[in-house]
């Protein structure tokens, strides 16, 4: 494991600290954990990562599509 030293603003350092009292963990830890995480090469094998973005919680949405159209612009005439 390689040691690295960084400088951090003393309000950056005491949220670290506390963070890593509060997951009984060292600030090394923690510091290693959130920067893998941040870091980690994204899975693209298992998902994309907009998939579901914009679930809205209906099944029938593309069933329904010209219905839900119609609805929406009935009042605009000029689509």
């Amino acid at each position: 494991m390689q040691r690295i030293t960084i400088s951090l603003p003393d309000g950056v350092a005491a949220a670290l600290t506390r963070e890593a009292r509060r997951r009984r963990v060292s600030v090394s830890e923690l510091c290693r954990a959130i920067i893998a995480e941040r870091l980690a090469p994204v899975d693209r094998g298992r998902r994309l990562p907009f998939v579901a973005l914009g679930r809205s919680g209906f099944t029938s949405t593309a069933r329904d599509i010209e219905a839900i159209l119609e609805a929406e612009w009935a009042g605009d005439r000029r689509r």
